[in-house]
C-alpha cells in the first residue's frame, strides 16, 4: 500500500509547528544561541577557554555547543555575545502601525 505524502506549509517557526506553548521564546533562544555557536566556531576555542570567555562551567558550555538553547534565558545568550565582543542592536515599532518611525538600541 503507497500512502500519499502530505506536506504542510511552515508557519516559519517550527516550535510554534510542533505546538510549544512559549513557541516565540524558543525561536528567539535559538536564532541569538545559533550566532554564539557561530563566534566560538569562528574563533576555534576550547570548552576550557569558552567557559572562562563566559564565566559558565564546563558542562554548561557543553549544552550550549550542543544547541540545548532552553537551558539559557534570552538575557543571557545576548551577554554571551556582549562577552564575545558583538555589537547588538535593537530595534522597536509596533507591529501592526504602518511607517512608524523604529527606536534603536545598541547594547
Amino acid at each position: 500500500m503507497n500512502q500519499e505524502k502530505t506536506f504542510i506549509e511552515s508557519s516559519g517557526n517550527v516550535f510554534q509547528d510542533l505546538g510549544f506553548a512559549n513557541a516565540d521564546e524558543l525561536l528567539t533562544r535559538g536564532k541569538i544561541g545559533i550566532q554564539v555557536i557561530k563566534i566560538l566556531k569562528q574563533r576555534n576555542l576550547k570548552q576550557r577557554e569558552i567557559s572562562e570567555i563566559l564565566g559558565i562551567s564546563q558542562p554548561e558550555v557543553s549544552h550550549l555547543m550542543n544547541g540545548e538553547f532552553q537551558r539559557f534565558s534570552e538575557g543571557k545568550l545576548l551577554m554571551f555575545l556582549k562577552k564575545l565582543n558583538a555589537e547588538i542592536a535593537l530595534h522597536i515599532r509596533s507591529a501592526d502601525v504602518v511607517n512608524q518611525e523604529e527606536i534603536v538600541i545598541v547594547l
